[in-house]
């Protein structure tokens, strides 16, 4: 769990990477511990941010997106996002250059529409190796950093293979989506919070003084979802982070309130599927 009062950081010098056209693509690395929250911040790039070790989850004004190692986050241009510690991680991220009015890795015009949103992606081996041989060394705070003709070639075949490898990656629903209902909102964040501290809708509405009556109608107009169905999607979030810290599936299950390993099993097989052992299974595996 991340700490209640964590240190709240600002951006992580997104200044000293800025992509630009003649390098379209910058890699950063930093190093974060549940103590830091990255606060709200938006860029005039996109991002692509995973964790090479540990957990995060990355929040923006529709959603809440869990990213383990084995999975990372595509962030569109402008859009607000921050950044809460979930577990000690080395977080990666690549930074697009995105020319006006265009979005997504380098793909057609017809296929922007699904890059104007956060997308939850798989991280190919491939991909990974990538990016963790990319030069991640920041600019000055003076003048951009300067690479010699050798590097600059390595670098643009590292990031057109990069760029390909990221228009293949599949998509994951690991999404949470949160309202604009300033009330709901505030719900919906303690449940991702805590989300085993009430069993019933009926204990969630008592904190915020509404009714339950109320609060489900709520998540009907501004989500389109029952509260149980939102939930779900948090426990099944939530079971992923925790299946990243190699916690076995019987834990998993009785944090998260399930009488049992099959009720669980049961559950995530309705939400996507197939069974936890397979699901969770690159979440499982250890980063490099």
């Amino acid at each position: 769990m991340p700490n209640p009062t964590p240190q709240r950081i600002g951006p992580l010098t997104p200044h000293l990477f800025t992509p630009t056209a003649g390098r379209p693509v910058r890699a950063k690395r930093h190093r974060l511990t549940p103590e830091q929250f990255v606060v709200p911040h938006a860029h005039h790039w996109a991002q692509f941010a995973f964790s090479a070790t540990g957990v995060t989850r990355l929040t923006t004004a529709d959603g809440s997106y869990i990213v383990p190692p084995s999975r990372a986050v595509w962030v569109p241009p402008g859009m607000e996002h921050a950044v809460t510690v979930l577990s000690e991680t080395d977080l990666m991220t690549l930074y697009f250059h995105q020319p006006p009015g265009r979005c997504g890795p380098q793909v057609p015009r017809a296929e922007e529409a699904v890059w104007r949103q956060c997308r939850v992606l798989e991280v190919t081996d491939l991909l990974r190796a990538l990016v963790m041989a990319m030069d991640a060394r920041p600019d000055g705070l003076a003048r951009p950093l300067v690479l010699d003709r050798e590097a600059q070639a390595r670098e643009a075949r590292l990031n057109a293979l990069a760029l390909d490898e990221l228009r293949r990656a599949r998509p994951v629903k690991l999404g949470v989506d949160l309202p604009a209902d300033a009330r709901l909102r505030m719900l919906c964040e303690a449940v991702l919070d805590d989300p085993t501290r009430h069993a019933t809708l009926e204990g969630w509405a008592r904190d915020t003084g509404a009714s339950a009556r109320t609060v489900a109608r709520l998540f009907q107009q501004e989500l389109g979802t029952s509260f149980g169905q939102w939930r779900q999607q948090v426990l099944l979030a939530k079971a992923v982070a925790m299946a990243a810290h190699k916690h076995p599936m019987k834990r998993i299950a009785a944090d998260l309130g399930y009488a049992s390993a099959s009720a669980f099993t049961a559950m995530v097989r309705r939400s996507v599927g197939m069974p936890p052992a397979r699901f969770f299974g690159a979440a499982l595996q250890p980063g490099p």
